[in-house]
């Protein structure tokens, strides 16, 4: 018989690690080819990992909430054929300490491997793994202090030793503090704790406890950490859309039969919003420190609700380069995997602009929050029969059209006012100027 090491799959770019949450196998239990052993969560998505074999689960190497890096051996499978060194599984239990330390050091090589380097925010430009940063959020260390730190990998580079041994060293001296002491808020953490002391919170006997989902916890650290991150700034402009909506509303029967997807006004916007974006590239960007990322393809994203109320942002990738029927396609298959859980790391990885609906919800605008590390976002308000004036060769009249409010929300560190107006300007001249007569 020959033993197959299930490891942890490769989930995307920028993605190094994952949890488990939850075991659909137990040991003993027989697994088919393509069929789902466990479940995992990284902090973008929820996925399951299938079998590449088909065999017995004869070990498992991991417990649920355990992080495990990208490429580590999370199970054994038992498999019809005959052993290989290349096929043996480590078995954890079996290995002294000096063994045991050298798996964890291959863990913490594996997870440097597939990390991206942290913003360069000062001139030594230091390298900081997944693991150590990690390390420096939950524990609150700011940037400040990691640059201080010594490093004894390679290249200089601060590994885990050094962090348990700075984090010991600065408990102890905390211990020791003076009568008249001066705080200096240098991080997230601190801020959370000030202002939880500043505003305590008082429960009585008849309010209900809720915990918070693990999609909760880090939406709510996401959109923190872009408020603390970004400037800001809102532009807000009125369009009439009558014209799309008396096309659709003539067209969508014929479309539905042809391609077999309903159409909705969603991939309108998003077709208008690529071709917008087109000719403000500058809006398609990111900031890597003080540096700007101007991005080659545009990635859209499309806020979607989860089963659980919570909304994800799965991406449109190459969103110019579709027609009408491609962009109801993409739009209709995430929106639908998105309700169903089905959507994979992949799918949430790469946008380089976003675009949240709140109109579905009756809304008729809203100030969204840019999704990191991105630098703009718009909301899409709900279309509204109102009065307006109408212009004339004739003269003015008052006319019942459709209208809906656009509000984007830019950074205000590389999206000046003029560049954040005129690119909804243009988005308004896109739709306003919709054909009733063309084909879809």
């Amino acid at each position: 018989m020959a033993r197959f090491e299930l490891k942890l799959p490769k989930m995307g770019e920028s993605v190094a690690e994952a949890t488990i949450t939850s075991w659909l196998k137990e040991v003993g239990d027989t697994i088919e080819l393509d069929e789902a052993v466990v479940e995992i969560a990284t902090d973008k998505v929820d996925s399951e990992v299938p079998s590449e074999v088909e065999g017995t689960l004869i070990e498992i190497l991991f417990e649920k909430d355990d992080v495990v890096a990208v490429g580590a051996t999370i199970a054994v499978i038992e498999i019809e054929g005959e052993d290989s060194d290349t096929e043996k599984a480590v078995t954890i239990n079996s290995l002294d300490e000096s063994q045991i330390a050298e798996v964890e050091k291959t863990i913490e090589k594996a997870v440097e491997v597939v990390s991206t380097p942290i913003a360069k925010t000062s001139d030594s430009g230091k390298f900081y793994s997944p693991l150590v940063r990690n390390i420096a959020q939950t524990e609150g260390v700011s940037m400040n202090e990691l640059e201080a730190i010594a490093g004894s990998g390679k290249d200089g580079r601060v590994t885990k030793e050094d962090m348990l041994s700075y984090l010991e060293k600065r408990e102890n001296s905390s211990k020791v503090t003076p009568k008249k002491a001066v705080v200096k808020v240098e991080s997230p953490k601190q801020v959370e704790k000030i202002i939880t002391k500043a505003a305590p919170l008082s429960i009585n006997g008849e309010d209900e406890v809720i915990e918070m989902s693990r999609m909760g916890k880090l939406i709510a650290k996401h959109m923190v950490n872009s408020v603390q991150t970004s400037a800001h700034v809102q532009s807000f402009i009125e369009i009439d859309v009558t014209n799309i909506v008396k096309w659709r509303n003539k067209v969508k029967d014929a479309f539905l039969k042809r391609e077999g997807e309903k159409l909705t006004f969603t991939p309108i916007f998003m077709q208008a919003i690529a071709s917008t974006i087109k000719k403000y590239p500058l809006i398609n960007i990111a900031i890597d420190g003080d540096s700007i990322i101007k991005k080659k393809n545009i990635n859209l994203g499309m806020a979607a609700a989860l089963p659980d109320g919570n909304l994800i942002v799965p991406v449109i990738k190459n969103a110019d380069q579709l027609n009408l029927v491609g962009m109801t396609k993409s739009v209709n298959d995430l929106a639908n995997r998105s309700r169903n859980n089905g959507l994979k790391p992949d799918d949430i990885q790469g946008g380089t602009y976003t675009v949240t609906n709140v109109g579905s919800f009756g809304s008729i605008m809203g100030t969204p929050i840019i999704n990191q590390p991105q630098v703009a976002i718009l909301a899409l308000g709900a279309i509204r029969k109102v009065p307006a004036v109408i212009e004339t060769p004739e003269g003015d009249f008052i006319g019942i059209r459709q209208k809906m409010f656009v509000s984007h929300s830019y950074d205000h560190r590389v999206v000046n006012g003029a560049l954040g107006g005129m690119f909804i300007k243009t988005l308004k001249d896109i739709l306003e100027a919709w054909d009733v007569n063309q084909d879809f």
